[in-house]
């Protein structure tokens, strides 16, 4: 496994999103907070931008995020789902009964 490029982010708590600055300007990942679980639920990107590979790198901080804070985390959006079967060594922050 290929470790996370660590990337500048901002934890948005009142528009409830990560944050990061790209070249091409902001992306975010909104979120949501249900007890002990985080909820990505939209990534958002600047038109045209299509670099996949900082995506990732994107969310495997935002992984690490969550571990650190001891989350547990729900993929609502199709993209982070593939996001966990590219990178199994994330599959541990899934709630019980969630399977990808």
């Amino acid at each position: 496994m290929e470790a996370a490029v660590t990337i500048e982010i901002k934890d948005n708590t009142f528009a409830r999103q990560f944050e990061t600055i790209t070249e091409k300007g902001l992306v975010t990942v909104e979120y949501s907070f249900q007890e002990k679980k985080i909820f990505l639920t939209k990534i958002n990107v600047p038109d045209s931008y299509d670099d996949e590979e900082f995506i990732s790198n994107f969310l495997k901080n935002i992984m690490e995020i969550a571990i650190e804070r001891k989350l547990k985390v729900v993929p609502i959006l199709p993209k982070i789902v593939i996001f966990f079967k590219k990178n199994p060594v994330y599959k541990e922050l899934l709630p019980p009964g969630i399977r990808i």
